[in-house]
């Protein structure tokens, strides 16, 4: 038994105890082609919990106490690895510089650039980030290609990637789920700001393993340095003032950051505040009395919003511990919302007549201006984070990270002063990795557990409160055979989903009985439901290096994927999308009586194909994609033969037209979710070419088709687009010009109209500068500077919300 005891505990000594006999310091630098000083390259020492950077002549100073590989990296550069022992000498790295953006991702958990990869990937960081950075996610990639924007207006507009969004499509920050209902509706913005961050990464195709089994779309992960990962050694900062003309919209942003002996505190903190948009004159058709009523401004689009994130860590040389906190709180406006029908207004003002803090409400959101008098959102969220790394030295185990989250977010429609409709939504997360090398194979596996609570209530709660638990265990190794990469990868998840179902929630022609249970359940007997999936996701992919800066990589990938509350349980009005929806669950018979039937739920399951071909040295460069995604089960919105009206509730339309037209005037379409087998495929290319020293230009586009197997076209499939930048930098200034032209959109679902083509010209001059000690940046924008009217095809609200018209942006950022 002792012996036994021994062996254990000096087996767990050589896991947490470095063998190193002594530490010395070994100095070095990094240049480029040009014996150049690089500032700013970080030096990752395997072993270590942190990296160091570069001062601006390029030099670096790095405890060293056993025997290691340092790796190299700067943006735009490519990485280098070198072998370093306690006794090396001075050290001199030479970084070739990358024709194409090269950027570690966060996001590839094993510290792969974006060059490396077997999926796409982009990457969005730095200055460029900054000046490009919009209120939504959406509006910040969407220039990005084979990404596009949901847009319902510019302050709710969520990722579309590869035709797919929604659940689809995680959002997440530090590569945790950001915790807001945004998947659930169009009109539900993120709760992530790009001007807090320090890059967005965009994976393009199924990215399951490590974050989910819905995304099957894609991960955009926002990288922020709220919990600092690194040693600062200083008192460090920036701030930022910018002001939009076209929404007279002014952002303040700062960041403050120190540390000392290892401990370590950051600040950030945005504050914008925006009015609504204008757009060039566009016409809106009125489906009651056939006329048309000419705008130039999209009402209900203002934005006020707040935010703040402050965190701690603790960095050693292998050991970093640390906790963030984050507050959101943002009101704006829910463009092309609309009260549904008199009785509706009627019910919904009685409803809140008698709550004491409703008058508080309204004279507090009378200081937003009139634009809030119809409906807006107020968003709120409290968000916590840790973080626990340990690195070992000369180990088969290289690392453990430990991460958790707990998300407290609040969203309330707020009609005229009151609040018509609250969603809500409780999340915990907790994720464990182990990077290890295990001979050839270098990899990580991990165990992944997610518990969200969301609940809707009012008169607007389309989707019942619902419990959804997920665990997952995951595995991704690699391995090098010369110059190809193999990597493969597994998840398996278990998937639980849990409501309460009212039994009034089914409707037939008992039109009485489906207005009472729109707005009161209290009294009626309910069902319990749970769906249990366990989701399985794999895959296989490949680099090939074939020349120096070249490669192709290939991916194949079969995930599976149960469907969100949203897809499956909606049963109500949805305003903001004008419609009536119906989930999965539900079963429409004899033409017009809903029932709930959940019997016959089945996984979505993507077969995805990915080719790339690679350039990325030299002065010329480019990226070129191709994807293929064979989908069964595909779950999407049909349109239904059948209409909602407050006093007839669900119908056949052709009742309605029965019927006298004035009756129905305030009806609703109704869409159901389906599941039927779909293909989605295309491509994306983006390519670089440096004319010289100061002058680059770069061509890019995209293309997707969306199709179902048994005919017709997916709804909302963004446009086609193709884009030309020029770009020249010369003594601190930096001046662009981007062309990007978005094709007609023909290829619509039957229920769909046309989306004509359009071409978007935006220009931009920044100049970088010290004053006083201090560097600066100062910018000026001007974004669709031909005032070209242009409409979204991904958008719900496509003819009621085009996209803004010309826009001056002027910014001015400080660094210290």
């Amino acid at each position: 038994m002792n012996t036994t005891r021994t062996l254990l505990a000096t087996t767990l000594a050589s896991l947490l105890v470095s063998p190193a006999a002594f530490a010395a310091t070994v100095k070095g630098k990094v240049v480029d082609n040009n014996q150049h000083p690089i500032s700013n390259a970080k030096i990752h020492l395997h072993g270590k919990s942190y990296a160091v950077n570069t001062d601006s002549n390029g030099n670096f100073t790095i405890e060293v106490d056993v025997a290691g590989q340092v790796h190299i990296s700067k943006n735009n550069y490519i990485d280098a690895r070198l072998d370093i022992t306690p006794t090396s000498d001075f050290v001199t790295v030479t970084l070739k510089p990358a024709a194409v953006e090269s950027i570690v991702v966060f996001a590839s958990a094993l510290h792969k650039n974006n060059m490396e990869m077997a999926s796409p990937v982009s990457v969005l960081s730095g200055d460029e980030l900054k000046t490009k950075a919009k209120p939504t996610l959406g509006e910040t990639l969407k220039g990005q290609p084979g990404i596009n924007a949901s847009y319902f207006g510019p302050v709710s507009s969520s990722p579309v990637i590869r035709g797919l969004d929604g659940p689809r499509v995680k959002i997440t920050q530090n590569g945790m789920d950001s915790g807001d209902a945004s998947r659930v509706g169009p009109d539900h913005a993120n709760s992530n700001d790009s001007l807090s961050a320090t890059q967005i990464e965009v994976l393009r195709g199924p990215a399951t393993l490590l974050y989910g089994s819905g995304a099957i779309g894609g991960v955009v992960n926002v990288v922020d340095n709220r919990i600092p990962q690194d040693k600062l050694a200083e008192l460090s900062g920036a701030a930022e003032y910018s002001h939009d003309t076209n929404s007279n919209t002014n952002t303040v942003a700062a960041l403050l950051e120190a540390g000392n002996n290892g401990f370590n505190f950051h600040f950030d903190g945005v504050k914008r505040n925006g009015k609504d948009y204008d757009t060039p004159k566009f016409a809106v058709h009125d489906e009651h009395d056939g006329e048309e009523e000419i705008f130039d401004t999209v009402s209900n689009t203002f934005i006020d919003s707040e935010q703040f994130n402050v965190g701690t860590s603790f960095v050693a040389d292998h050991l970093t511990l640390g906790l963030s906190f984050g507050r959101i709180d943002t009101d704006y406006g829910i463009p092309a919302h609309a009260h549904f029908g008199h009785e509706h207004e009627h019910e919904h003002e009685h409803e809140h007549e008698h709550e004491e803090h409703a008058e508080e409400e309204h004279q507090e959101d009378e200081a937003h201006g009139e634009e809030q008098e119809s409906v807006f959102a107020r968003l709120k969220q409290d968000r916590w984070q840790a973080l626990a790394t340990y690195a070992f030295h000369n180990s088969w185990l290289e690392a453990i990270q430990v991460r958790a989250g707990y998300t407290d977010y609040k969203h309330s429609e707020i009609e005229d002063g009151l609040i018509g409709t609250t969603f809500t939504n409780t999340s915990k997360e907790f994720r464990s990795n182990f990077e290890h090398r295990i001979g050839e194979w270098h990899g990580t596996f991990g165990y992944h557990y997610a518990n969200s609570e969301y609940a809707a209530e009012g008169d607007e709660a389309f989707t019942p409160a619902t419990k959804t638990r997920t665990q997952a265990i995951y595995a991704l190794e690699e391995r090098q055979f010369g110059h190809f990469t193999l990597e493969l990868g597994a998840r398996i998840e278990d998937f639980n989903l849990s409501s309460d179902i009212y039994a009034a929630h089914d409707h037939d022609h008992d039109h009485s009985e489906a207005d009472e249970s729109e707005h009161d359940h209290h009294d009626e007997a309910s069902e319990h439901y749970s769906l249990d999936f366990t989701n399985v996701s794999v895959s296989v992919g490949g680099v090939y290096q074939f020349a120096e800066g070249h490669n192709i990589a290939l991916s194949l990938s079969r995930s599976e994927r149960a469907p969100l509350t949203a897809e499956l349980l909606s049963n109500g009005i949805h305003i903001a999308t004008g419609t009536y929806e119906l989930g999965l669950a539900y079963q429409i018979e004899d033409g017009d009586q809903v029932h709930f039937e959940p019997e016959d739920i089945k996984q979505e399951v993507a077969n995805n194909i990915d080719f790339s071909i690679r350039r990325y040295i030299g002065d010329f460069g480019y990226t070129f994609n191709i994807f293929y995604n064979d989908i069964q089960n595909f779950y999407y919105q049909r349109k239904t033969d059948l209409v909602y009206s407050a006093e007839h509730g669900l119908e056949l339309a052709e009742h309605e037209a029965e019927g006298d037209e004035h009756e129905h005037e305030d009806s609703l379409p109704v869409f159901k979710f389906e599941s039927a087998d779909a293909k989605l495929y295309g491509f994306e290319f983006d390519a670089h070419y440096r004319i010289n020293e100061q002058s680059r230009v770069k061509a890019f586009g995209d293309s997707t088709t969306a199709k179902l197997d048994s005919n017709g076209y997916l709804p909302r499939i963004p446009s086609n687009k193709l884009g030309v930048n020029y770009e020249f930098q010369n003594n601190g200034w930096t001046a662009s010009v981007t062309a990007t032209h978005y094709l007609t959109q023909s290829r619509f679902a039957s229920y769909e109209t046309k989306t004509d083509s359009y071409t978007l010209l935006d220009t931009s001059v920044q100049y970088d500068f010290a004053w006083q000690n201090k560097d600066f940046v100062a910018y000026f924008n001007i974004d669709n500077l031909t005032d070209e009217l242009g409409f979204v095809h991904s958008s719900f609200i496509k003819d009621k919300a085009p996209l803004p018209g010309r826009n001056i942006k002027l910014g001015l950022r400080g660094y210290f």
